[in-house]
């Protein structure tokens, strides 16, 4: 009997590669919309699995507005005919003419975008003016993360500035919490109540003058179990699709489960304790410190050592290898190592039945 991530014609697949486990994504989503109770309160970040298919099983769930951070994401939403996307990152420079492009190419995709300043919704207005179109945008919030956006406090000023732009709207306001990412639900729930009630606030002075309904957007994967009691909100988690140890070890009351492996091969035995896979930092996230994966089928793995082809490791007893045997490896970060690969392999039934382009990995598919 297999374990449910044993491949029966491994031999088929080179390494290292991604693979990606059809059914554990799909009740990874499924998993999702039980949570949230309303397919419409979500707005997944595309950002984890860059994959046209991935996002038409979301679709096919009900899923029908959707979050990403690059211009080829968006446009690979909009090549499955996505009815709704949110661009996550302030268009500035060439993704500004860019952006203008994907609203021309894919008119039945509605795409937004987020804003922080006045400067840029200014040159975005103008720009869609030049061409006879207009823009709906998010006001981008820093609640925390300290990454990008403007501080609640002069949001309400910036929202009174863009009301005089002719081709811009502000139909909203994104507050990502990444920042919040505690182990315990109670904690991770206090420090969201108090990050939220800045956005409410702004939220209520907009609809107060605006006259209409402002939607929010907010929650990644750690964090937006604590929204699911407020109203309006959409939710935009991205790596509960395919999960990762990170996650599963940090947040371990979400209930989704790994549906995205790498697969190396050991290809030297040094000693009685150290032997070499080919998994290098061309394949796998490398941004954390030693461990960036964890082996299923070899527990007892520590890595010790990593360059670009190669990832060493120690074990209690190399004897029960061989040179050519596969690991199963669990990323601690899936969506930067998804971004390493072209392709990913389709495993249903423990076995290889198709092979998917990552995509959006690219910086650039046709815009």
């Amino acid at each position: 009997m297999n374990t449910w991530y044993e491949i029966q014609n491994s031999e088929t697949i080179d390494s290292p590669s991604l693979i990606v486990y059809k059914q554990r994504a799909k009740e990874n989503i499924d998993k999702l919309i039980q949570i949230v109770g309303n397919a419409d309160l979500l707005r997944p970040h595309v950002k984890t699995n860059k994959i046209a298919e991935v996002c038409k099983m979301m679709l096919d769930a009900g899923i029908n507005k959707f979050k990403c951070a690059t211009i080829a994401e968006a446009e690979m939403l909009g090549m499955i005919n996505a009815p709704d996307v949110l661009i996550a990152h302030q268009p500035v420079g060439p993704k500004a003419e860019r952006l203008l492009q994907l609203v021309k190419t894919f008119p039945s995709t509605h795409f937004t975008c987020i804003i922080d300043n006045f400067s840029t919704a200014k040159a975005l207005s103008q720009l869609f003016t030049e061409e006879g179109e207009r823009i709906q945008a998010y006001i981008d919030l820093n609640i925390g993360m300290n990454r990008s956006g403007i501080i609640p406090e002069k949001a309400l000023q910036l929202f009174n500035d863009c009301q005089a732009l002719a081709s811009i709207r502000i139909i909203g306001l994104h507050g990502y919490d990444g920042h919040i990412r505690d182990t315990d639900l109670i904690i991770r729930s206090q420090k969201s109540d108090e990050a939220f009630s800045k956005v409410d606030e702004l939220k209520k002075q907009i609809e107060l003058i605006a006259q209409r309904e402002i939607q929010i957007v907010a929650g990644g994967s750690p964090s937006f179990p604590t929204h699911i009691k407020r109203n309006g909100v959409q939710f935009s988690p991205g790596t509960f699709v395919f999960w990762d140890w990170g996650y599963k070890h940090l947040v371990p009351d979400e209930p989704f489960e790994y549906a995205a492996l790498v697969i190396t091969r050991i290809i030297s035995i040094m000693d009685d304790q150290t032997m070499c896979t080919d998994l290098g930092h061309k394949s796998v996230a490398a941004e954390n410190p030693l461990p960036r994966v964890h082996f299923l089928n070899a527990e007892d793995a520590i890595p010790t050592s990593q360059s670009e082809e190669h990832l060493v490791v120690k074990v209690t007893d190399t004897g029960k290898w061989k040179v050519g045997d596969l690991l199963y490896g669990v990323p601690v970060h899936i969506c930067p190592t998804v971004a390493l690969y072209d392709t990913a392999v389709i495993v249903e039934n423990n076995k290889v039945v198709d092979t998917w382009k990552v995509i959006a990995r690219t910086r650039r598919i046709t815009i």
